[in-house]
Order: structure tokens, then C-alpha cells, then sequence
């Protein structure tokens, strides 16, 4: 930390402060606002502990990469020339001889992922001179509005609920800690909560089309930019969902039963075809590759870039098939939703992770006792947003936790299921205990 932190971050905060006071009236409801500037402070504070952990507990690490070994560089190239910067903006890893100079020194100038980051760090540090501290709040705001955004979707069907969809989406320690900071994992969080508030409104609120397609559109971006499998994650259950309310709109029980697993192969299809269209069939995440990309992501990072960190773990033994990744899917859903137990800690982090996971079972085991197994089947058959939260949180779980194999990675490329899982949790807990007239929005039922 610099004396420019010290100046020019605090002038931004002012800045960001006022605008969030001006704009909550219009963003929020009596029920709503008491959340806001929390949320975006939680946020806040985040960003900033991000980068103090990472500098006084690792000693350095992505988001000091991110910025001393990248932005740092784009930065000075605008500083020289605006010609030069402009084409290190436009890069895509190939050198050239006017900006050879500079994009030899950043670190990850040929990883398309991470130079991407780097680039919209770039693009905030124009407005911060260059400042890490106030870049970081930057990622942060944008992370916020993206939450928002995904809270306002669930509230708008649920306002009942809006003190649990706060906790879920908002205030989860991990979430707000890790998807805060000038990290990949903040701006794939922000991209996802927008993309959800798109197609709510496209599909169910039926309102602000325009808007709506333009972010759906640029949240894909972002996020097949950055981490692809999240994409590749999210399209099946965003199918999922809108596929199964129309099947529940059906009116004739018979028919819906009928006409249920038509639409759903249907939507896996469409699905597929999608995902073809996303990812090159030359790309590590091509179906044909995946199971081979799961087992060396998760052996680089158990036995190589993390084998110092003390927090690796192990499913059993991947062979780069389809059938060896399969077969471990409910131990990888485990360790991403329960993991690492208390007995497994071995330095602090892991012991805030390990406590944020026993809540997570703990909460899970009361909603199976107090609603029943039976119950909970039926809701998450029954109900759309249910069985889409369940789906996407499941199939990230499986994908990270089979790929990933360290404990200090995997809280951070977990954490977009979080608020899935927990709101299915409790819409579970919502629909197995509501009266029979619900604050419900109609276009939900």
C-alpha cells in the first residue's frame, strides 16, 4: 500500500457512497434499502482484506499478479502512447514490436482468462491512477451490482423472504470476501447475478427486453472469457428452469407428467447444441476434453502449484474419462458444499472455511429433518426456480470439486453456488411450511 491508496481511494469511496445513496430510493423498496449499503460495504471491506491477505498471510498471489505483473504494465503503455495502449487493450497475446516492451513483463499476457481480467483492471485504472486499492473497490462495485441485481430477481417472486435471500446472496462471509477483490471470481460473480436478472425478466417478469438481452449478452461474455465451465454450468439449469415452468403452466396433470421428460430431453438437446456453439471443439472444455482437463486442473493444482499451500485433498484416482469423473461425483459434491471438515484444518483460512461449511450442513441436515426427504423431492420436482437453484449448484459442485483438489482454491471457485444452494434451501423450507394464500408472485405458481 501506497500514500496514493491513502488519497485516492478514499476520494473514490466518497464517490461511490454518494451515488449509492442517490440511486437506493430507485433501487429499492421499505423492505429492500436496509440491505443496500450493508451489502455494498460488506462488499467493500472485501476488496481491500482481499488484498491485505494476500500481502501480509500469502506474500503475494493473483490479485498482486493481476496488477504488478499486468495492469501496471498496460498502464504505462497508455502513459507512452495511446496508440500503444490501445492496441495492448486489443491483444490477444500475440507480440508486436511496439508493445514487445511492455507485454513481455505481464505475467499472464498469453493466458486469455487472466489477461482479460487484467484488461478491465486496466480500464479502472484510468479512472483511479492506477491505484490497486481503488481498482479493487471498482471490481468490488461491479460484484455488488450484480448480487443486487440477483437478489431484486428472487425478491421480485418472492418478497417474503427478502431477510433469507439478503443472507443467501448478500451476506455469506466467503462470497462477499473472495468474490470481492481484483480476482477472476469477482467479476464472474457479478456477470452471473446479471445474467440470472436477465432472464427472469425475459422469461418470467416478461418486462425490459431490450435490457435484458443486452445483459444476458455481455454477462456470457464475461463469463466465457474468464471461466467457460461456469457458463457450461449455469445454460443446463437456466434450460432447466425455464423449460419446467412451462411444464408446470400446463394445466392437465396427466399431460404434464406426459409432456415433462419430452421437454427435458428437449432442453439437454438444445442444451448441448449451445454448448457446442460456446466452447471450440478444439477447447480443453469440449465435452470430448473435459474429464481429461478435470484430472490435469485437479493433479497441477493437488500436486504442483498448491503442493506448499497444506490444504490438498483427493476424490480417488481420475484417469481423464468420463466414467472415472463420474463415479466420483458425490464425493466432489460433497467437498464443494461440506468441506473441509474441522479435523481437516490446517491454517486459518481453512478454519473459516471449515466453519462456513459445517453451517452449510447443519442448515441442510434441519431443512431434510424438519421438511422431510419426501417433501423436499416433491418441492424441487414441482417447483421451477427450486429445481434450477439445485441444478446449477449441484453441477458446479460436481465440476469444481472433482477438478480442483485444494482446499485453499476450491473456497474460491466455489462460491458462485453458494447463494444457488442456500436459496433452494430455503424456498424448500418456504413452500413445505407456507399458508395456503402466498405472498408468492402469481407468475410463479
Amino acid at each position: 500500500m501506497t500514500s496514493q491508496d491513502l488519497i485516492v481511494t478514499p476520494l473514490l469511496l466518497l464517490l461511490v457512497y454518494f451515488g449509492a445513496w442517490f440511486l437506493r430510493p430507485y433501487l429499492s423498496d421499505e423492505l429492500t434499502k436496509r440491505y443496500f449499503l450493508p451489502a455494498l460495504t460488506v462488499k467493500i471491506i472485501g476488496a481491500l482484506a482481499v488484498g491485505l491477505i494476500y500481502q501480509f498471510y500469502y506474500g503475494g498471489g493473483d490479485t498482486f499478479n493481476f496488477y504488478y505483473y499486468g495492469t501496471k504494465h498496460v498502464y504505462a503503455a497508455f502513459q507512452d502512447s495511446l496508440i500503444t495502449g490501445f492496441k495492448m487493450l486489443i491483444a490477444h497475446g500475440e507480440y508486436e514490436p511496439d508493445t514487445y516492451r511492455y507485454a513481455s513483463r505481464i505475467f499472464w499476457f498469453r493466458d486469455p482468462s487472466s489477461y482479460f481480467v487484467i484488461k478491465v483492471a486496466s480500464l479502472f485504472a484510468f479512472f483511479t491512477f492506477n491505484t490497486y486499492s481503488a481498482i479493487a473497490v471498482c471490481f468490488a462495485v461491479f460484484s455488488f451490482t450484480g448480487l443486487w441485481a440477483f437478489y431484486k430477481a428472487f425478491y421480485y417472486f418472492f418478497p417474503a423472504l427478502h431477510k433469507q435471500l439478503a443472507f443467501a446472496i448478500l451476506f455469506v462471509p466467503s462470497v462477499f470476501f473472495w468474490g470481492s477483490g481484483l480476482l477472476k471470481d469477482t467479476l464472474t460473480l457479478g456477470a452471473l447475478g446479471w445474467m440470472v436478472w436477465g432472464v427472469m425478466n425475459l422469461f418470467f417478469a416478461k418486462r425490459k427486453y431490450l435490457i435484458s438481452i443486452l445483459l444476458v449478452a455481455i454477462s456470457a461474455y464475461i463469463i466465457g472469457k474468464v471461466k467457460v465451465y461456469i457458463l457450461l454450468s449455469i445454460l443446463p439449469a437456466l434450460l432447466v428452469w425455464v423449460i419446467w415452468d412451462k411444464r408446470n403452466a400446463i394445466a392437465n396433470a396427466t399431460l404434464r407428467r406426459l409432456v415433462g421428460p419430452v421437454l427435458l430431453v428437449v432442453g439437454f438437446v438444445f442444451g448441448y447444441v449451445i454448448m457446442q456453439v460456446v466452447v471450440d471443439e478444439k477447447s480443453k472444455y469440449a465435452l470430448d476434453n473435459i474429464a481429461r482437463t478435470a484430472q490435469i486442473t485437479a493433479y497441477d493444482i493437488r500436486y504442483w502449484t498448491g503442493k506448499d499451500a497444506g490444504s490438498g485433498y483427493t476424490l480417488g484416482d481420475l484417469d481423464g474419462t468420463w466414467q472415472s469423473m463420474l463415479t466420483l461425483a458425490p464425493a466432489a459434491i460433497n467437498v464443494s458444499l461440506y468441506r473441509p471438515y474441522l479435523w481437516e484444518v490446517r491454517n486459518p483460512i481453512m478454519l473459516l472455511a471449515a466453519l462456513e461449511s459445517l453451517g452449510m450442513l447443519l442448515f441442510t441436515l434441519w431443512v431434510w429433518y424438519t421438511v422431510g426427504l419426501a417433501t423436499m423431492g416433491r418441492i424441487i420436482m414441482a417447483k421451477s426456480e427450486v429445481l434450477f437453484c439445485f441444478s446449477f449448484s449441484l453441477i458446479f459442485a460436481f465440476a469444481v470439486g472433482v477438478s480442483t483438489y485444494n482446499f485453499g482454491s476450491l473456497v474460491r471457485y466455489k462460491i458462485p453456488l453458494i447463494p444457488f444452494y442456500l436459496i433452494a434451501l430455503f424456498l424448500i423450507q418456504f413452500y413445505a411450511n407456507r399458508p395456503r394464500k402466498s405472498p408468492v408472485r402469481e407468475t410463479m405458481e
